[in-house]
């Protein structure tokens, strides 16, 4: 949310001409192999890398195969799973309301958090959660940049796959109906929220 709240605000209102480069890479991971993906993070964050000797010398011990390094490489996997319904949210707020604010004296932050925000709150947290969602599914990106590291980087979706090829299946079938019910419950939420703003639009236009 920290970089998926302006980032969204920066595409939803930004009128810079070159603007759909940045959307095309936000998006990119909906299209990337994730292997492909892992690829180009783990170089960008090895100890090669301007980052990768950065965070070295800072932390003593380099970004891949690590916690540190598993969060980053999620958090831009997951990143357009969070900007582009939080843009579509900022996108559609009334124009006079935001305008009304300005002319009120409220301050960008002040109309941002305070008209913007509660009017988009739908889409905000449509964005969160399947960001969330998202990144507990996560396979090929964590398993190129996190490893299989136990206690450390193994994710739930490693664990199926090891128990698998462990001929584990009873293990496997009971994680992956947990990750089934809750991915489940995820999207029954975000539906729902989507759908009673879709009524509370309704009703005001009535």
């Amino acid at each position: 949310m920290l970089i998926g709240l302006p980032l969204s605000y920066w595409v939803a209102f930004s009128k810079w001409r070159w603007k759909f480069f940045v959307e095309a890479v936000v998006a990119l991971p909906l299209v990337l192999p994730p292997t492909v993906l892992g690829f180009y993070v783990l170089i960008a964050l090895g100890p090669q890398s301007p980052v990768g000797r950065w965070y070295e010398s800072i932390a003593g011990h380099g970004l891949p195969f690590t916690f540190e390094g598993l969060v980053i490489a999620s958090v831009l996997y997951s990143l357009p799973f969070a900007v582009q319904p939080i843009a579509a949210a900022f996108g559609s707020v009334d124009r006079k309301l935001i305008e009304a604010s300005w002319m009120l004296g409220v301050s960008n932050s002040g109309t941002f958090f305070r008209v913007i925000v509660p009017q988009s709150w739908a889409g905000v947290m449509t964005g969160l959660i399947l960001s969330f969602a998202h990144t507990l599914g996560e396979f090929g990106v964590v398993l190129m940049v996190g490893g299989n590291i136990p206690g450390v980087t193994r994710t739930l979706s490693i664990d199926i796959y090891d128990q698998v090829q462990g001929l584990n299946y009873s293990s496997a079938a009971v994680t992956s109906a947990v990750l089934l019910a809750l991915s489940f419950v995820i999207l029954c939420t975000v539906y729902g929220l989507n759908r009673k703003v879709w009524f509370f639009a309704a009703d005001r236009r009535h």
